[in-house]
C-alpha cells in the first residue's frame, strides 16, 4: 500500500470505529427500552382487551367530525361509505370546509343536499388553518344545533376524509362510553400494490403500536393518546376541555391536537380505553384508511407527527405532575406515564442514532473494499465493541421478529415477511422526517404560526382486502 492511500485508510477506519461506537451505544439504550416494554406487554397480554363494561350503554345522537382541506378526490367516497355503513344509526356528520376550497365544496354539496344526516360547516377564515381550528368550528356548529333544536349530543367521533369506517363502530362506542370518557379502536392502514414499500411501512408500525403500545397503556390505566380517527369522546369530556380552554376544546396551535386531547383526558382522571375486538360478523372493528405511498409525502406526514408530539407536544403537555397536580394518576403510575411520554418523544433521538449507524455501515463497506482492492489491513474490533455489536444484533433480530409478529396478526404471513425489509424504508423516512420536523418546529417558534401541513390521500386499492376484513385479533 502506498503512502497516497495511508491517510484514506486511517480516515476510514477511524471514522468507522467512532461511528459504530456511538451508534452501538445508542442502539443498545433504545433496544433495552423496547425490550423492557416488550416484557411489559408479555406480562399484560393475557388480559381481556375488551372487558364487558359495568355501566349501561349511552343513549343519544352521535356527532361525527370530519375536517377537510383539499379533499375533493376522496371525501365524497368516504361520505357514501359512511352513510351506507351506519344506516339506521342515530348520528349527524359534520364536514368542516373552507370558503377558498371550492373543489371540496362542489364535491360534497350535492351529498349534503340529499342527506339530512350531513351538515356542511364552512369556516369564516380561508384555509388551511390548522386541523384543531377546523375541529373547533365543528364544535361551535354542534353547539348551535343543540341550542336551535333543544337537544344534546351524547358523544363525538373523530374521522378523516379518507377513512373506511366499520359498520359496528358506533355500537362499540355506545357500549364502552358509558364508563369511559374516550374510546379508541385500532387504525389499520391499507396497503396498495404500487406503494407497498413506502406506504406499507405504516401498516407495520400501526400494527405494532396499536397491537402492543396502546394495548399496554390501556390495560395499565395510563393516559391514552388519540389517533385522531376511530376515536370517540363523550360530549361532557370535550365540554370540560372547552371550559379549560376558553370555549374551544382543540388546540389551534398544535400539529397533533388529537394526540394531546387524548393525553389530557387521561391526566384529568377521566377513563380512556383502547378496544381491539371483533364484531358480530367475526371481523375486527377497526378504522381503515390510506396513507402516503411516496417518500416525500411520507416524510411530510411523519415530520408533522414528530414536531407535534416530540417537540411542540413537550411544550404543551410537559411531564405528568411537572406543572400542576391533577387528581388523575396515582403516584406509582406517574412514572409509568412519564416513561410512555419518553417513548412518544424519543423519535428525534432515535433518528440521531440511526443516521451514524447507517453511515458507519457504509464506512465499514468502504473498509472491506479497501482491503480487497488496495490491500489495507483487516478491520480490527476490540472485545468490548464486538460484544456490543453482537448484543445489538440479537436485539435487532428480536425487534424484527416482533414487528413481523404484529404485522402477521393484522395482514397475514406474506406482509409479515415484507415487514422485515420495510424496516429499512421506515428508518430512512424517520431520519428524513426528524430533520424536517426540527426545521418545522424552529419555524413555528420564530413565526408563532402553525399551518395544517397535511398530505394528499391516495385513492388506491388495498392489497389483500378480503384478508383484512376477516382477520380477528387473537
Amino acid at each position: 500500500m502506498g503512502l497516497s492511500t495511508a491517510w484514506l485508510e486511517w480516515l476510514v477506519f477511524g471514522a468507522g470505529h467512532e461511528l459504530m461506537l456511538f451508534a452501538s451505544v445508542g442502539i443498545l439504550l433504545i433496544g433495552l427500552d423496547d425490550l423492557l416494554f416488550d416484557a411489559l406487554w408479555l406480562a399484560t397480554r393475557r388480559r381481556d382487551p375488551a372487558p364487558a363494561p359495568d355501566a349501561p350503554p349511552i343513549d343519544g345522537r352521535f356527532a361525527i367530525f370530519v375536517p377537510a382541506w383539499d379533499e375533493a378526490e376522496v371525501l365524497p367516497a368516504m361520505l357514501h361509505r359512511t352513510m351506507a355503513a351506519w344506516q339506521g344509526e342515530d348520528f349527524r356528520l359534520y364536514v368542516g370546509c373552507y370558503p377558498n376550497d371550492a373543489a371540496t365544496l362542489f364535491a360534497v354539496s350535492p351529498l349534503v343536499a340529499r342527506d339530512r344526516r350531513l351538515r356542511l360547516v364552512i369556516g369564516s377564515r380561508e384555509g388551511p388553518t390548522t386541523k384543531g381550528d377546523n375541529l373547533n368550528r365543528l364544535w361551535a356548529a354542534l353547539g348551535e344545533d343543540e341550542r336551535a333544536e333543544g337537544m344534546r349530543f351524547a358523544a363525538i367521533v373523530l374521522h378523516d376524509a379518507e377513512d373506511h369506517v366499520h359498520p359496528d363502530e358506533l355500537q362499540l362506542y355506545r357500549r364502552h362510553l358509558g364508563e369511559h370518557a374516550m374510546v379508541q379502536i385500532p387504525v389499520m392502514p391499507l396497503i396498495a400494490h404500487k406503494e407497498r414499500w413506502i406506504g406499507g411501512h405504516y401498516a407495520d408500525e400501526f400494527a405494532e403500536a396499536h397491537g402492543k403500545e396502546l394495548a399496554v397503556r390501556s390495560s395499565l390505566g395510563l393516559p391514552l393518546p388519540s389517533a385522531g380517527v376511530g376515536c370517540a369522546l363523550t360530549r361532557s369530556a370535550l365540554a370540560l376541555l372547552a371550559i379549560e380552554r376558553g370555549g374551544e376544546p382543540f388546540r389551534c396551535d398544535s400539529l397533533t391536537e388529537d394526540y394531546e386531547i387524548g393525553m389530557l383526558i387521561g391526566t384529568y382522571g377521566l377513563g380512556t380505553r383502547f378496544i381491539d375486538t371483533a364484531g358480530p360478523a367475526g371481523d375486527r372493528i377497526v378504522s381503515r384508511g390510506a396513507f402516503p405511498g411516496e417518500i416525500e409525502k411520507a416524510v411530510r406526514q411523519k415530520s408533522r407527527w414528530i414536531a407535534g408530539i416530540a417537540l411542540a407536544g413537550w411544550d404543551h403537555l410537559g411531564w405528568p405532575g411537572s406543572r400542576r397536580k391533577v387528581p388523575g394518576l396515582p403516584a406509582g403510575r406517574a412514572w409509568l406515564a412519564r416513561w410512555m411520554l419518553w417513548r412518544d418523544r424519543r423519535a428525534p433521538l432515535a433518528s440521531l442514532i440511526l443516521l451514524p449507524a447507517y453511515a458507519g455501515a457504509v464506512v465499514a463497506l468502504l473498509g472491506v473494499a479497501g482491503r480487497l482492492v488496495l490491500g489495507w489491513d483487516a478491520i480490527l474490533l476490540g472485545d468490548g465493541l464486538r460484544l456490543l455489536l453482537t448484543f445489538n444484533l440479537l436485539l435487532l433480530c428480536w425487534r424484527l421478529g416482533m414487528r413481523g409478529h404484529f404485522t402477521a396478526r393484522w395482514y397475514g404471513p406474506g406482509e409479515a415477511m415484507a415487514a422485515i425489509p420495510r424496516a429499512f424504508f421506515s428508518n430512512v423516512v424517520a431520519i428524513l422526517a426528524a430533520r424536517r420536523a426540527i426545521i418545522l418546529y424552529w419555524r413555528m417558534l420564530r413565526s408563532g404560526e402553525v399551518v395544517w401541513d397535511k398530505t394528499d390521500h391516495p385513492r388506491s386499492e388495498p392489497v389483500h382486502e378480503e384478508v383484512l376484513a376477516r382477520r380477528v385479533a387473537r
